[in-house]
């Protein structure tokens, strides 16, 4: 089977991974925009998840074989390729009605009954990943994974496990002494996982921008193995360093540019607004297999049949306009005087805040809390061998230079249904810097 994909050219899909593709629960995916409420505000971006996940899988598929080009594929190879594809083509599966947009309505934990080596110690709100984890290894799409559990000896729970980095079962990621899980899982989540690699260059794709463009061939030619203590972690050769910065730049500047978009953000807000003022209109069933209806579609045609006025604003588009906006913190005093006069004054008001960081593994530019760090990797012709030298926040200094989160902050509201006095109220308070 092969698909055709506008980003990454021809896709080649396995026989055993058909019945995968085509189960429902993967299929849903078609019907989950991937940039949520992004396309009021960038019309090309009406791209899904499954594409997306796809695209990942054969983002994957090529490190893969770039950083393992040396190995000869037996079984224990072909295992361990096969379940970091299932992983990166699942990560998403999970995902409710317009993405991240719907995950703060979602239920209790333990509501969704997961098994016990998944569940939690204490009771929480569900995420996406809880609802993928219950997907993979307790749902009727759990049987779709007999071929490639016969051919390849891929284990579901495996899967699952390397999708959230807990590793639960050593032997299942070890080759010839050496745990490979650790890598794996970097190529699904870390700061230069396929995930990323993907969606950048999907969603500027879409969105028609070039803020998420990087070169992919480059960085995946640059990556290799870095094995310490019986360990494999990613590496990153020293000489790709600046293309490495170059890719977190780009993320961070798609997150300023199309992520963090004033309407799209306000769309979100005025969702939430909804579900706090709709009487559980709608909601998120914790029943895996009910959750499988519910798709962006669903949701839409909840909000197209309901009296609710926020209901009516977001079918309409019809976004309150944006009056004030700072950007990092020095504007901030001029905020919290206009905050205070609507509520003085009874004014309405939404206030939409997106707050960015340039590295959530390396956070105040240490790398202290990342478990599975990105190595870096010196190579000399001349020698046999690789040097690992250092951890990769150890070899750039942006971490450092973007250590502080980056906070947009926006206030919406009907100004034109205000007096006179009122709006100049307002702009001299807009004004007192």
């Amino acid at each position: 089977m092969e698909i055709r994909d506008p980003v990454h050219g021809s896709i080649k899909i396995q026989k055993e991974e058909v019945q995968i593709l085509e189960h429902p629960f993967f299929q849903r995916l078609r019907n989950i925009k991937q940039l949520g409420f992004s396309e009021y505000v960038f019309p090309g971006a009406t791209h899904t998840r499954y594409l997306h996940s796809i695209g990942v899988m054969s983002v994957v598929s090529k490190v893969f074989d770039t950083v393992f080009k040396e190995q000869t594929y037996n079984k224990d190879w072909l295992r361990l390729r096969e379940t970091v594809r299932l992983a990166c083509l699942l990560h998403d599966i999970g995902h409710a009605p317009l993405s991240h947009t719907t995950e703060f309505v979602m239920p209790q934990v333990s509501e969704l009954k997961l098994p016990k080596h998944f569940a939690p110690t204490k009771d929480r709100q569900a995420s996406h990943e809880d609802y993928t984890i219950k997907s993979i290894v307790d749902s009727s799409f759990t049987e779709s994974f007999e071929g490639v559990k016969k051919k390849f000896g891929v284990d579901p729970t495996q899967i699952a496990g390397l999708i959230i980095g807990e590793c639960l079962d050593d032997e299942y990621f070890t080759i010839e002494g050496i745990n490979y899980f650790p890598i794996l899982h970097q190529l699904v989540s870390s700061e230069m996982d396929c995930d990323r690699m993907d969606y950048l260059l999907r969603d500027s794709y879409f969105c028609g921008v070039s803020y998420g463009k990087f070169d992919l061939d480059w960085i995946i030619d640059n990556l290799r193995e870095a094995v310490v203590d019986g360990k494999s972690y990613l590496g990153i050769s020293e000489r790709a360093i600046s293309t490495f910065d170059d890719f977190l730049l780009c993320r961070f500047h798609m997150f300023l540019m199309v992520y963090f978009h004033y309407k799209a953000v306000c769309l979100e807000k005025m969702l939430g607004r909804y579900f706090a003022t709709s009487n559980s209109e709608y909601s998120i069933p914790a029943d895996i297999e009910e959750y499988l209806h519910h798709d962006d579609h669903f949701l839409m045609k909840v909000l197209r049949g309901s009296d609710n006025e926020w209901a009516k604003k977001i079918i309409l588009n019809n976004i309150p306009p944006k009056i004030f906006e700072t950007f990092g913190t020095d504007q901030l005093k001029a905020l919290e005087s206009i905050e205070t006069y609507f509520k003085e004054n009874e004014i309405d008001y939404i206030k939409c805040s997106s707050s960015g960081r340039l590295s959530k593994y390396y956070m105040d530019g240490e790398g202290g809390t990342n478990k599975y760090p990105i190595k870096v990797v010196r190579e000399q012709p001349i020698l046999k061998g690789r040097n690992f030298i250092q951890n990769i926040n150890e070899a750039t200094d942006l971490f450092d230079k973007f250590s502080q989160s980056h906070m947009v902050n926006r206030v919406h509201c009907d100004f034109d249904q205000l007096s006179d006095k009122q709006k100049q109220e307002i702009r001299d308070l807009a004004d007192s810097l």
